[in-house]
């Protein structure tokens, strides 16, 4: 029996990765997850063994080692598993929805418009709390998708380069304007520094309850819309005459990715290029299918931003590097190294 099924895609031949094979990369991807689920406990200014950390988990006690796994190491291992992999589905889906290998929601400005929409509401209209703060990252991010979208729209369709210089346009007039912002009053924005960096470093699991509820509904969405994104992946003409309803998919793909990018800023501020790499690294290993491909997004994501983190934690001890900073540094030559190849404008 084959492990990889054979498909015709215009000229040549192309293989698409067999269920086994899918099967079996989820598998190591979901063990590789686990090991930096407890690697992320238990490094950090000082490594933690093991027998501490599963002492702090089932049997609580007031020593300082387990207050720092419970208080600080745990709830930001929990943060990095929820916003990775809320980063690479929004980066998933918005490649697939713009067909656009280049997309991603910090390119194309969605966590710039969240991020801007935040900095406003805490700096200037004194909204604390998550609860209310994180309505104006949804409504930022919906904002700037719809705006990138309608500014990248020409006679012959949506042009990947257009909306690629839109979303960086618009990343850096809301990214001056929150600088701006921020000059007037340093001191109402001093606490907002290390979220506007991109950093998981002391956000207490009190922030991802409430934004929880809508990343599921979100991922709900995505996996709804898979097997119509597949289709569209086609071209709309070709969707449509298989029955795909064109506006109805775009809605529900705009929606999931503002609550997606959206949320996920919110929580840990702008973190940039998780959702411009993890999907070119699922497509490889799982192919072009759309539900496979977000699979994969939930498990990569979180790995790739663990792995930063605690990369972050390691190279400047017992200071820290942000996690975002780390991405970007990552991120920046795989984003050169996709614009230089020959069929980086589609999908």
């Amino acid at each position: 029996m084959t492990t990889l099924a054979q498909r015709h895609d215009g000229p040549g031949t192309a293989t698409v990765p067999g269920p086994r094979r899918r099967l079996t990369g989820l598998v190591v991807a979901l063990a590789t997850l686990l090991i930096l689920l407890v690697l992320s406990v238990m490094i950090g200014s000082t490594a933690i063994a093991p027998s501490v950390v599963w002492d702090a988990l089932s049997n609580p006690s007031a020593d300082i080692d387990q207050f720092a796994i419970r208080d600080y190491r745990l709830p930001r291992t929990v943060v990095g598993l929820v916003v990775g992999a809320a980063l690479g589905v929004a980066g998933a889906l918005i490649q697939a929805l713009t067909r656009n290998p280049l997309a991603d929601p910090g390119i194309f400005g969605v966590q710039a418009g969240a991020s801007f929409a935040v900095t406003v509401a805490v700096g200037l209209l004194g909204v604390r709390g998550i609860g209310g703060y994180m309505w104006f990252a949804f409504a930022g991010a919906l904002i700037v998708t719809l705006m990138v979208l309608a500014l990248g729209s020409t006679r012959q369709g949506q042009s990947p380069v257009v909306m690629v210089l839109a979303g960086v346009c618009v990343s850096a007039v809301l990214g001056g304007a929150g600088s701006a912002l921020e000059l007037t009053n340093p001191d109402a924005f001093d606490a907002m520094r290390s979220w506007n960096a991109g950093s998981i470093v002391g956000r207490p699991l009190d922030l991802v309850w409430p934004i929880l509820p809508f990343l599921v509904v979100a991922l709900v969405l995505a996996l709804a819309v898979s097997g119509s994104l597949n289709a569209m992946a086609l071209g709309d003409d070709l969707a449509a005459a298989q029955g795909v309803r064109l506006t109805r998919t775009r809605v529900l793909a705009i929606i999931a990715l503002t609550l997606l990018a959206g949320g996920a800023t919110a929580i840990a501020g702008p973190i940039g290029f998780v959702g411009l790499m993890v999907p070119h690294v699922a497509r490889w290993i799982a192919g072009p299918h759309q539900s496979w491909i977000f699979a994969y997004s939930v498990l990569l994501a979180p790995i790739l931003l663990l792995a930063s983190d605690i990369l972050g934690r390691v190279l400047m001890r017992p200071s820290e590097i942000p996690v975002g900073v780390v991405t970007a540094f990552v991120g920046a030559p795989v984003l050169v190294a996709l614009v230089r190849r020959k069929n980086a404008s589609a999908l």
